[in-house]
């Protein structure tokens, strides 16, 4: 086991990491930049190095920076968190180069898997279902009308790079077609430095469907259940929920089984997700896999008990799974939101300051809470991040209880000082459709008009 891991990120996820790593008896290092010099994780963290300045390139973005703080307290892995560097292919081929173990799959799956293109051919080629589409990424704009007829309106225009929705369209006829290929070239290219783009079927009324998978250097890999992120905003997530209400038993074992033989043929190592755009009638289709830990990992480990940050680190260590797919039960229901320091009834506009008042809450009628933050009372949040201060999570014996317990834990949240997100999940929650679990990938585009 390491004695030593660096953390290469910050906020919430850094703490989730530093609290895995205590409870595994492995020492953190804890990285940040000048803005981030009075964060509350910090204090948690058995060591800190300053890398940068407040904006992300000048710090969390900056490899070399990262690097030398790992060289400089002896660690011998690095931890990416999630967003940042985390499914960057060339850092993780530099922490290989530098004897650093990157705490995520090799370099080269990395790359195969995150370019979208490929990663649709790669999974078809090992028996995933894939929305109908074009064949690898299509550079002519005749050329992708040509396709763009041949799979019919509407069509889904997306980035073989990068993710969050950006360099997509949705596409309903040729005109439409035609101003939307240079636009979303051109966010394409501005957002990743990569203009490719490819084209799926649009599936109207989706959801979307993920697989939580993990997997060792030894040719094991075991799923542990979906989740239903459907509620999401412009491809960002808001509510995650496990199990779905539109997966039974018999299509969770089907597909589980599909994705662990899917990432082992791969050589895929360490936790992943794979996910899935679900048809009106049941089908499921690949997506992507995102190559690293999820904002929404709480809901399968309290749903299934396993610590998915400690199995990282484990299989990282080069040790096998701690489970087999006999051990992985799924047991109640657990839902999470994302608490966001934005104005979510006036575009989600962000809303960085001050926190003058702090009290989540501890627990909620029939269920357990757990809050992931690393915020308090007092920090001031940066405008140079992501807006997330942090998740609450419940978990309950079943899916009306834990709906009717997050209600409660957020009718006891008391966080002012900023505008959060806390109203527009009571509002979800509250809703007809969520409550009958009858929602899609539109479902805030109608809620909020």
């Amino acid at each position: 086991m390491f004695k030593r891991i660096l953390i290469a990120n910050r906020g919430e996820i850094a703490l989730r990491v530093i609290r895995a790593c205590r409870q595994m008896g492995v020492e953190s290092v804890a990285v940040y930049s000048e803005a981030d010099a009075d964060s509350p994780h910090l204090e948690q963290a058995d060591h800190t190095v300053c890398v940068g300045g407040a904006k992300s390139a000048e710090s969390y973005l900056n490899m070399t920076a990262i690097l030398q703080a790992a060289e400089q307290t002896a660690c011998k892995a690095i931890h990416p968190g999630y967003g940042f560097l985390a499914e960057n292919a060339l850092f993780a081929e530099m922490c290989h180069q530098l004897k650093f173990t990157f705490i995520g799959p090799l370099p080269r799956v990395m790359r195969l898997l995150g370019d979208k293109a490929t990663a649709r051919q790669t999974m078809a080629a090992a028996g995933v279902p894939v929305v109908p589409g074009s064949d690898g990424v299509i550079a002519e704009l005749q050329r992708a009308k040509l396709e763009a007829r041949s799979i019919g309106y509407p069509v889904l225009l997306k980035a073989t790079a990068g993710g969050g929705g950006k360099g997509m369209r949705i596409c309903r006829d040729e005109q439409q077609f035609e101003h939307s290929f240079n636009e979303a070239s051109f966010e394409a290219l501005k957002a990743f430095g990569n203009a490719g783009l490819y084209l799926e079927k649009y599936i109207e009324g989706g959801r979307h469907i993920e697989f939580q998978f993990m997997a060792d250097a030894f040719g094991n890999a075991v799923h542990m259940g979906e989740r239903e992120c459907s509620v999401q905003r412009n491809h960002q997530k808001l509510v995650e929920e496990s199990p779905s209400v539109v997966v039974d038993s018999a299509l969770r074992e089907e597909m589980g089984a599909i994705v662990c033989r899917a990432v082992t043929a791969i050589g895929y190592v360490g936790a992943g997700t794979m996910e899935f755009l679900r048809d009106r009638d049941g089908s499921l289709y690949f997506m992507e896999v995102n190559t690293r830990l999820q904002v929404e990992h709480p809901v399968t480990e309290m749903v299934t008990g396993f610590d998915l940050v400690q199995e990282q680190i484990r299989v990282a260590a080069n040790c096998s799974l701690s489970m087999t797919q006999e051990q992985v039960k799924l047991s109640g229901h657990a839902m999470e939101v994302r608490v966001n320091a934005e104005d979510p009834f006036h575009g989600f506009r962000p809303c960085p300051g001050t926190i003058t008042l702090y009290q989540p809450p501890t627990r909620a009628r029939g269920v357990t809470v757990r809050i992931d933050s690393h915020v308090r009372q007092g920090y001031r949040i940066p405008p140079y991040y992501d807006s997330m201060i942090g998740k609450l999570i419940v978990h309950g014996p079943d899916r009306e209880t834990a709906r009717r317990g997050m209600l409660d834990a957020l009718e006891q949240f008391r966080l002012e000082g900023i505008e959060t997100t806390i109203g527009v999940h009571k509002k979800i929650l509250a809703d007809e459709a969520f409550v009958r679990g009858d929602y899609d990938t539109g479902f805030i585009g109608r809620l909020l008009g």
